[in-house]
């Protein structure tokens, strides 16, 4: 349903959905454990506007009068939910035309997620939908709620949420929806909406992303998907929150083949390669959480605190035993921990006794429980630190009175001073994971403290993919960048040196080579290049060149006839069908560092590109950076320091500076020439591509034509 270009400036086409003021239960009956459970939730939420149940005999249901048609109504309805058999939902669909009604959810299933049949049954009630111009959220869903505006078009269990919130809760399972809800109910994490979509008949997950992004009260959403049905529409929306400042943390399956089953089972979606979509959100600024609990934590903190990229993380407590698991907790985070400047750690010796150590995790020691002041000042004057990117104060709010100590409070409200007080953010997050009551919630309101209640975990981890997330920003590509590759016509190149000159058209660097078709033509271009040079065999036959005698290397000038005909004899012999063009004659290139760039298509994320040390370190460590094109200098640049043997490329041991914007310029131009023989190749790799120091040279090219067997 999401469209590209420019986004409308009137009304959201689906605010009947997600905020209505009528509502429409169609199929409700006195024996519809749905139609109850949606009632009792519209309740539950204190929805005030007009509820309308149909059901086909008329007469009185659960206690209100039952139109016998949507049609029959007679009033303005803005959603409609359809509680009955997958059966009747065409001719449901066909009422809702007639009485004007453009939103609906679907709850049954037994679609595309059980079969033929059901993929069937699915295709027809989405063209009947997007023909009577139908938004559908389902089938095989749960609904949607709307705590902010008070309404619910949702069947499945449902609590008040503790605390209002700004996170959005968006998942492709009901019940994975439902248990999102409950844990950030639990932890205190407020959450303005919940919504389910299901098989994502015609409204899925970016629809609703899209939808909630341009509401002031949603700052993240907190997604759960098996699969991506539209990259392209996925991109659009992880763009825009980028550019509202917003933010998107995704909780996706399929890392594992299993799951990846499991989920297109589920669905009746293809999920795609892990790996490509952990590129995209690396790409595209998405913070990916690996469970339920990271999730939901994670979403948390984006909403207490907007953290940046820059400077290190200051932890302080007041106990020697929960500085030392902090600092264990943030290297594993992979959290920086801050070095305090010698003006900091004298403005803190100023009121830290003298046995305190002052070093970060910085220890207030036993007396800031009889001093609670201490806490406002060590805060003031830690985020005052210009090497501080972050302060983490680790303490629990009570849960109840039990919970509390009689210098609990007191210490909260220094706390809460020297967070107003700070200049850099400030985290409170509790000792370890926390019940978040109403007690909880009451003493964070008053205090407006930024209070994690996860615990030190994942409270660190959802800081350290935060931070991560901060430097995305600005990084992306314009749109426009893949649609501007311009279309390469002509025939695809089929050898190496067709490849190359390809490459050279769009000023990608490549070693200096001839094409030599004779003994003598050999002897002539090679004597032009001078020095030692290497051969390789040209055919559109031959992929691989060592395993036919095709590659011969460190050749003197006198050798280059005899190896020019030695060279042709036993490819000959060992590809007798091989149409031979002749022999590469190249430089012969010692040094440098050897990197592998190839663009590989995805089914069903399009053209990729991965960069990656060669030799040992792709082959044994599978040391690779993985993207969707199109990619900026910038981005690849990101994607080199990704890598673990970047340091081979800072002048390690002697060696020279790599010219790393050279680098990443020509990596991105070769990705510009995979573009633009779009859908016409499989892949293009070079490699290797050489650097050493200020030299950049392609020594070998590959392209690979799309659904043949045939290659360069």
């Amino acid at each position: 349903m999401l469209q590209s270009g420019p986004l409308p400036q009137t009304e959201h086409p689906l605010r009947g959905l997600f905020a209505p003021r009528s509502i429409a239960i169609v199929g409700a009956s006195d024996r519809s454990a749905w139609a109850r459970a949606a009632l009792r939730n519209l309740d539950k939420v204190g929805f005030d506007g007009d509820i309308h149940l149909v059901n086909r005999r008329g007469g009185e249901v659960l206690g209100r009068t039952a139109h016998t048609s949507c049609a029959a109504i007679g009033a303005p309805v803005d959603v409609a939910m359809l509680v009955i058999p997958a059966v009747g939902l065409l001719d449901a669909l066909d009422d809702l035309k007639q009485a004007g009604i453009s939103n609906a959810v679907i709850l049954a299933s037994g679609f595309g997620e059980i079969g033929e049949e059901g993929a069937r049954l699915e295709a027809a009630i989405r063209d009947r939908a997007n023909a009577h111009g139908i938004n559908i959220i389902g089938p095989n869903c749960l609904g949607l709620a709307n705590f902010s505006d008070r309404s619910a078009l949702w069947t499945g269990s449902l609590r008040t949420p503790v605390h209002p919130g700004k996170v959005a809760i968006v998942s492709q399972s009901g019940a994975v929806a439902i248990a999102i809800h409950r844990f950030a109910s639990q932890q205190g994490v407020g959450h303005g909406y919940l919504v389910s979509t299901g098989n994502e008949l015609n409204t899925g997950v970016c629809d609703a992303i899209d939808y909630l992004l341009e509401d002031p009260g949603v700052e993240v959403i907190a997604l759960f998907v098996e699969a991506i049905r539209d990259p392209a529409a996925f991109a659009k929306v992880a763009r825009r929150a980028m550019e509202l400042g917003k933010h998107i943390v995704a909780l996706k399956v399929g890392r594992s083949e299993a799951t990846a089953l499991a989920a297109q089972a589920h669905t009746g979606a293809l999920v795609g390669d892990d790996k490509v979509f952990d590129a995209f959100c690396s790409q595209y600024g998405i913070l990916r959480a690996g469970s339920i609990d990271e999730l939901v934590h994670t979403a948390d903190l984006l909403c207490k605190a907007r953290v940046g990229a820059e400077g290190d993380v200051a932890i302080i407590s007041i106990s020697g035993g929960l500085s030392e698991i902090s600092a264990d907790l943030a290297h594993e985070a992979g959290l920086p921990l801050a070095h305090f400047a010698p003006e900091t750690a004298a403005r803190l010796k100023e009121f830290l006794p003298d046995y305190a150590t002052v070093h970060c995790p910085l220890d207030l020691t036993g007396l800031a429980v009889t001093e609670p002041d201490m806490a406002a000042k060590a805060i003031e004057a830690i985020a005052d630190d210009p090497s501080v990117g972050v302060v983490v104060y680790v303490f629990d709010v009570p849960m109840d009175a039990d919970d509390a100590s009689p210098l609990s409070l007191p210490m909260l409200r220094s706390v809460s001073e020297g967070v107003k007080r700070a200049s850099a953010p400030v985290l409170v997050i509790a000792n370890h994971a926390k019940g978040f009551t109403a007690e909880t919630a009451a003493v964070v309101d008053e205090l407006e403290l930024p209070y994690l209640s996860g615990g030190l975990q994942f409270g660190l981890a959802a800081l350290a993919l935060a931070r991560g997330q901060a430097g995305r920003v600005g990084a992306l590509p314009e749109p426009a960048a893949q649609d501007s590759a311009k279309p390469l016509d002509g025939a695809l190149p089929r050898t190496e040196y067709e490849a190359q000159t390809m490459l050279r058209g769009f000023d990608v660097p490549t070693i200096p080579a001839a094409l030599a078709a004779s003994r003598d033509e050999a002897v002539r271009m090679a004597a032009g290049i001078g020095g030692e040079v290497v051969l390789k065999i040209s055919s559109p036959q031959i992929q691989h060149k060592t395993e036919v005698g095709g590659v011969a290397i460190g050749i003197a000038q006198d050798e280059v006839g005899d190896a020019f005909d030695a060279m042709m004899a036993r490819v000959k012999a060992a590809k007798p069908d091989a149409v031979l063009d002749g022999v590469l004659i190249s430089p012969m290139r010692k040094g440098g560092v050897e990197l592998l760039v190839g663009i590989t298509r995805d089914p069903q994320w399009g053209p990729t590109i991965t960069v990656a040390l060669g030799g040992v370190f792709v082959e044994i460590f599978k040391d690779l950076s993985l993207r969707l094109l199109p990619v900026s200098e910038a981005e690849v640049e990101t994607m080199i320091g990704e890598l673990r043997g970047a340091k081979l490329l800072n002048g390690y041991r002697g060696a020279p500076q790599a010219d790393i914007p050279a680098l990443a310029r020509a990596i991105c131009r070769i990705g510009e020439a995979a573009l633009s023989l779009g859908d016409r190749i499989e892949a293009l790799e070079v490699n290797p591509l050489v650097v050493d120091g200020d030299r950049i040279e392609a020594l070998d090219a590959l392209v690979i034509p799309a659904q043949t067997g045939e290659t360069s």
